[in-house]
């Protein structure tokens, strides 16, 4: 192989799903794809970080809050997910004390934040393939089992 040749990979990321009582924790975003629409917090995974480690990360930068990673929701891998390419999510499920819910606040790529309770998501205007995840996270809670991707 030459050294002119480039690999096309995917370019990984983190979104965790952060959930008291019966709230999720959304961020709306900043910026494009998708301005003004919410999604769970998260983003892209640095060189030499751990994804783990990473949706620690991005969960403290756009709400300040620290949160304990309970469960692996899934690896979605959709390439059109995401419109700026190819870009893959692990998804966690973090769960934060309930007195620290009013700590929250936006920071980073977040224009605010929005504690939205379980049963009223359905009609929100939810960026990437969040409807989805958020789908799967609804059939993770009853079953309290199983780990979910794209295409499943």
């Amino acid at each position: 192989m030459s050294d002119k040749q480039q690999y096309k990979n995917p370019i990984p990321t983190v979104d965790t799903i952060v959930q008291v009582d019966s709230k999720i924790l959304f961020v709306k975003r900043k910026k494009d794809p998708f301005k003004g629409h919410l999604v769970f917090p998260g983003g892209f995974v640095n060189e030499g970080e751990k994804v783990e480690d990473a949706a620690l990360r991005e969960v403290k930068e756009e709400t300040s809050l620290s949160v304990e990673l309970v469960d692996i929701l899934g690896v979605y891998s959709d390439p059109s997910r995401d419109p700026r390419g190819h870009i893959i999510s692990t998804v966690f499920i973090g769960n934060i004390p309930a007195d620290n819910k009013d700590k929250a606040k936006a920071g980073d790529d977040a224009e605010e934040l929005e504690w939205i309770d379980l049963e009223n998501i359905d009609n929100q205007n939810l960026g990437f393939d969040h409807k989805k995840i958020l789908s799967d996270f609804k059939k993770w809670k009853q079953s309290h089992r199983g780990t979910y991707w794209s295409s499943r």
